[in-house]
């Protein structure tokens, strides 16, 4: 799945064109390489996306196309910075 996708479903990133924006400032890597909003994601990468004054970290657990709103922090687990 494509990393601007992934940002949308997951709700980490509210819309994909804001979540493209990001990529394309160069202000979310995967596994520590700064990413293009076509990357591909895969179960395991590490996000890392860098908002105004913070960022935040996360592990990919599971890659789907649909999910519900509720269930939609089950595909990734928070990691400290």
């Amino acid at each position: 799945m494509r990393l601007d996708k992934y940002l949308k479903i997951t709700r980490i990133i509210k819309r994909r064109t804001v979540a493209k924006e990001a990529c394309e400032q160069e202000r979310v890597t995967v596994n520590g390489k700064v990413a293009k909003p076509g990357t591909e994601i895969e179960v395991g990468d590490v996000i890392s996306v860098a908002f105004g004054t913070g960022s935040v970290r996360v592990k990919v657990l599971e890659v789907k196309e649909t999910v519900r709103k509720e269930d939609a922090a089950s595909l990734y687990e928070v990691l400290p910075e």
